[in-house]
Formats: structure tokens, C-alpha cells, sequence
């Protein structure tokens, strides 16, 4: 069986494409035949990366009925090659929130031969009572020798790192809340753009809490990160990111309706309804207060975030793909 991978068609990639570059590798690497198909030639594709998958132009492309074409949602009409070579086809589902947005007039799931695959334990959920179907998760992976705390923070002015591209106008809103209860010059904040992943990492490292404004998300990567840096993440869980997201507050304002499922790890941040520009204002003064007072629950909310981090390496990430490809 020989795997096809969809890389729809960007400028830069983002992180659903590293996902999917990194879903090639490794079965590439590790003796599957995997190969990469760019929708536009000569459009992104990786660069730099040791036995890296190799690549099959969009032109070139010839499956059989013994084959798999993988295709991120959202991409609905990409699926066409595959379903005309009879392959077996899966969309995977990095974002629930594209699951139904491509689908042609006309055209629903029920229909076509097509499998899930979900990027969390809430999208899986998503895809089940939205479609009746089943969907094995594949977690995303962090990358531990570049996401990893610092050895020591500077205890000066507390810094809060946030992303102007993850609904910029709510994370300003928030901001603005907290700065007119706080007053100005409470925290500094870090705005993460135009960095690559180790510049990202740096400067989370560099910060003491991570701001999230991104929804709705699948299995949010950014927070992973912070997590992962040492930082004490705030904000919203895009839904997808109640994958790993747990509530230091011991009686939270806000509490999710699905189901969580069960985890190694206490605590790692203080999480709000997405959308709530207020309580997000006020965890993000929860989330400073710890860090000032260095309350006991800081050094817990600290553990819990290393074996969040843990549980989402590159290594974990390659267990699970070979597991799943080995069933199939």
C-alpha cells in the first residue's frame, strides 16, 4: 500500500501542513512508501529536512485501488483522484470547524467513500455525532529539543506572549480589559509573529504566561508550546484543545459539556469559553497573581505542563502513526 498526502496549496506553511509533512516522514523513514503531493507546482513544499518524504507532482499522480489518499479537511474536491482509483480515501480532520465548509452543493458525508481520521479526542467526538462516523485520532507532535523550559526566568516585569494573527481584535479586547482593571504596566506584552520555530520557542521561554485567542481550533499547537516552554497558559481552548487542556482553578467558571477523557496530568492552565473576552481578562489576572505570589499551585501547574508536553512528542506522534498504519 502506498500513501498519498494532500499539501493543499499556501504560501508558508502553517501548522496542519507541518502535521501533514510530518505524517509523511515518518512513514517514510521508518519503510512505508509515503509520498507528498503539492496541489500547484512548484508551490511550498519542504525544504532542509534529512530523508525527508519525496514528492509527486499533482500531474503525476497515479493511484490504484491499493492505495491511500490522504487529504486534510476542507479540501473536499482533492479527494476526487483517489475516489475515481477506488484508493481508500481519509480526510483528515486537523479542524472541525472545515468539516462540513467545502462540501459541493448537493453532497454530504454519508455518501461519499470517504474515512475519518480526527487530530484529537473532541474533533473524533465532533466527527461522531456530526456524521455517524468513527474517526482514529492522530496527535499532532511537538518537537522536545526545541519546545523545552528555560533553566531560569527573569522575575522582573511579568511578561505575556499572545499571536496578533489568532483573532487580534479579542486578544486587544482582552488586553484592554485587563489593562483598565490592572492598570497599565502590569505585564509586558510579547507579540509572537514572523518568527520561525526556534525563534518562537525563545521567546516563550523569555515569557511567563501564554495568551490563547485561537478558535475554534482542533488540537491547538501554540498553547502545546508554551506548555512545553515553561510558560502558564490563559485563555481560550478552541474546543479541539480540551485534547490536554485541564483546569487549575479548583472550581472553574467555565467547564466544557463533552466528556474529557482520562489524563496523566493535573492542572496546566486556567481556560474560559471561547469568545469571553472578560473571563479571559480575569484568568489572565488569576494567571499573574500566582506567578507574583509563587503560590504552590504554580510549581504543580509547572509539572503538569512538562507532562502535557511529554505526552505530545515527536516520539509519541510516531508510535501512534506506525501503530495505526500498521492496522491498516
Amino acid at each position: 500500500m502506498k500513501t498519498y498526502i494532500f499539501l493543499p496549496p499556501v504560501k508558508k506553511p502553517t501548522g496542519g501542513i507541518t502535521v501533514l509533512r510530518q505524517l509523511a516522514d515518518i512513514l517514510h523513514q521508518n519503510g512505508h512508501e509515503a509520498f507528498l503531493v503539492p496541489r500547484e507546482a512548484g508551490g511550498w513544499r519542504p525544504e532542509g529536512l534529512a530523508d525527508a518524504a519525496p514528492i509527486v507532482e499533482w500531474n503525476a499522480l497515479q493511484m490504484t485501488s491499493s492505495d491511500l489518499w490522504l487529504v486534510p479537511e476542507g479540501w473536499v474536491n482533492a479527494l476526487v483522484p483517489g475516489m475515481e482509483a477506488g484508493a481508500l480515501c481519509f480526510s483528515y480532520v486537523q479542524n472541525w470547524a472545515y468539516l462540513f465548509s467545502s462540501l459541493p452543493e448537493g453532497v454530504d458525508w454519508h455518501h461519499l467513500p470517504v474515512e475519518f481520521l480526527a487530530v484529537s479526542d473532541p474533533v473524533s467526538r465532533f466527527i461522531k455525532e456530526s456524521t455517524f462516523k468513527d474517526a482514529p485520532i492522530l496527535r499532532p507532535g511537538i518537537d522536545r529539543t526545541i519546545f523545552y523550559p528555560p533553566q531560569k526566568r527573569d522575575n522582573g516585569t511579568i511578561k505575556v506572549a499572545y499571536m496578533p494573527r489568532k483573532n487580534k481584535a479579542m486578544a486587544e479586547q482582552i488586553m484592554a480589559i485587563f489593562e483598565h482593571r490592572a492598570g497599565l504596566g502590569a505585564v509586558t506584552w510579547v507579540p509572537l509573529e514572523g518568527l520561525d520555530a526556534h525563534g518562537v520557542a525563545d521567546a516563550l521561554r523569555a515569557c511567563h504566561i501564554f495568551l490563547a485567542t485561537g478558535f475554534p481550533e482542533g488540537c491547538p499547537l501554540p498553547p502545546l508550546e508554551a506548555l512545553a516552554c515553561g510558560c502558564l497558559p490563559v485563555g481560550f481552548t478552541g474546543f479541539g484543545g480540551w485534547d490536554y487542556m485541564r483546569q487549575i482553578q479548583e472550581e472553574p467558571r467555565y467547564t466544557p459539556w463533552v466528556h474529557l477523557r482520562e489524563v496523566n496530568w493535573a492542572g496546566n492552565g486556567f481556560w474560559c469559553a471561547d469568545g469571553d473576552a472578560l473571563d479571559a481578562a480575569l484568568c489572565l489576572e488569576e494567571a499573574v497573581s500566582l506567578i507574583k505570589n509563587e503560590d504552590l499551585y504554580l510549581l504543580a501547574a509547572f509539572e503538569a505542563g512538562q507532562e502535557t508536553a511529554n505526552a505530545y512528542s515527536l516520539a509519541e506522534q510516531k508510535r501512534a502513526i506506525l501503530n495505526l498504519w500498521d492496522q491498516l
